[in-house]
C-alpha cells in the first residue's frame, strides 16, 4: 500500500487538464481553485473538488501584445489540470500569457475513479486529445501557433501531437501549429520508476496494470511501444525549440538523464539540470513543478527575460 501510495503522488505529479474532447465550452464553466505552493495541498483539495482549474485559465478573449501565443497547459499521471498548474498559472498569468488547460486521458482504471485523477489511458489517445484542444484554443483565440507545457506524461503527451496529429509539418516547419514545448520531469525516453516499472516488466505484471494503474503507466516504461515509436527517428521536430528540465532528485522519471532530448535537424533544445547553480533546491518529481527555480527557467523557455533565476532550498515532497 505504501509503495502504491508513493506511486499516486509522484506520478500525480506527472502532467494534464480538465474535460477534453470538446474542451470549450466545459472549461469555460470550471470554476477556478485558489493558488497553492505545494502539489500535495493542490492535490488534496481536487479530492473533493475534481472540476478545479487554476487561476487565470481558459480566458477566451485574451490576447497578449508581449506574449502572442497562448500557452498551453499539459499535466501528467493521475493528475489533473488544477493540481498540477495552481503553482504556476498565476505565475505565468501575471507575467502576462494566455493560458489554457484541459483534462485529458480518462479511462476505465481502477484508480481514474478516485476524484481528480486523470491522464490514465492510452498515450497516444491523450495526444490526439491534446490536438481537439489546441485546435480549440487556435480556432478562439485566432493564433497560428501554440506553446505548450507540459509536467511528467505531458511532455510525451506533447511530442505525440507533433510527430502523430500534425502539430509539427517536418517538410515545412513554417506551418508548425507549435513553437516553443517547455517540460519537467517529462518521461521521454521511458522510466524505470526507481525500478518498479523494471519488476513490473520482469515479473509479468504489466497484463494486469492497463485495468488498475491505466495504460498510461505502462506507456511511459522504457522500451514501450508507445515510446519506441516516438522515439523512432530522432527526439525532436524541425523548427521547433525545446526547453526540457530534470532533477537529479526526480523519482518517477528515473535515471533523470532520460528526460534530455537530442536535437534533430532544424530544432534547438536546452536540456537544463534543476541544480545547476542551484545545489539546494532538491525538487523531486511532485514537488519540483512548484519550485520557484522550475517556474523561472519554464517562463525562460517561454521567451520571458529572467536575467537572475531564484534559488531557494526545497526537499523532495516523497
Amino acid at each position: 500500500m505504501r509503495i502504491l501510495t508513493t506511486a499516486l503522488c509522484a506520478a500525480a505529479a506527472t502532467s494534464l487538464v480538465i474535460t477534453v474532447a470538446a474542451p470549450s465550452a466545459s472549461a469555460q464553466t470550471m470554476p477556478s481553485g485558489p493558488p497553492q505552493s505545494s502539489f500535495l495541498a493542490a492535490k488534496a483539495l481536487t479530492l473533493v473538488q475534481p472540476d478545479l482549474m487554476p487561476v487565470g485559465v481558459n480566458d477566451w478573449s485574451c490576447r497578449s501584445q508581449a506574449h502572442p501565443r497562448p500557452v498551453v497547459l499539459i499535466p501528467g499521471t493521475w493528475s489533473n489540470a488544477y493540481d498540477s498548474f495552481a503553482g504556476i498559472a498565476p505565475a505565468l498569468k501575471a507575467r502576462g500569457y494566455c493560458l489554457f488547460d484541459f483534462n485529458y486521458g480518462q479511462s476505465d482504471a481502477a484508480i481514474g475513479k478516485i476524484p481528480g485523477v486523470d491522464a490514465t489511458g492510452p498515450v497516444m489517445q491523450s495526444a490526439k486529445e491534446l490536438q481537439t484542444f489546441v485546435s480549440t484554443v487556435r480556432a478562439k483565440t485566432g493564433a497560428v501557433k501554440v506553446d505548450l507545457l507540459g509536467w511528467s506524461q505531458g511532455g510525451i503527451v506533447a511530442r505525440g501531437f507533433l510527430k502523430f496529429y500534425s502539430g509539427a509539418d517536418p517538410s515545412n516547419p513554417a506551418k508548425n501549429q507549435v513553437q516553443n514545448v517547455v517540460t519537467y520531469g517529462a518521461t521521454n525516453h521511458g522510466t524505470t520508476l526507481s525500478g518498479l516499472a523494471t519488476l513490473a516488466q520482469g515479473t509479468g505484471l504489466n497484463p494486469v496494470i492497463p485495468s488498475t494503474l491505466g495504460q498510461a503507466a505502462v506507456d511511459q516504461e522504457i522500451g514501450s511501444a508507445y515510446l519506441t515509436d516516438l522515439n523512432a527517428g530522432g527526439d525532436t521536430e524541425p523548427g521547433i525549440t525545446y526547453t526540457i528540465i530534470g532533477s537529479r532528485a526526480d523519482e518517477v522519471t528515473t535515471p533523470y538523464t532520460r528526460t534530455f532530448l537530442t536535437a534533430g535537424p532544424g530544432a534547438t533544445v536546452h536540456n537544463v539540470t534543476l541544480q545547476d547553480g542551484c545545489p539546494i533546491d532538491l525538487s523531486d518529481h511532485v514537488s519540483g513543478i512548484y519550485s520557484p527555480r522550475v517556474m523561472a527557467l519554464m517562463a525562460r523557455g517561454l521567451g520571458s527575460s529572467i536575467p537572475v533565476l531564484p534559488c531557494t532550498p526545497r526537499v523532495p515532497a516523497l
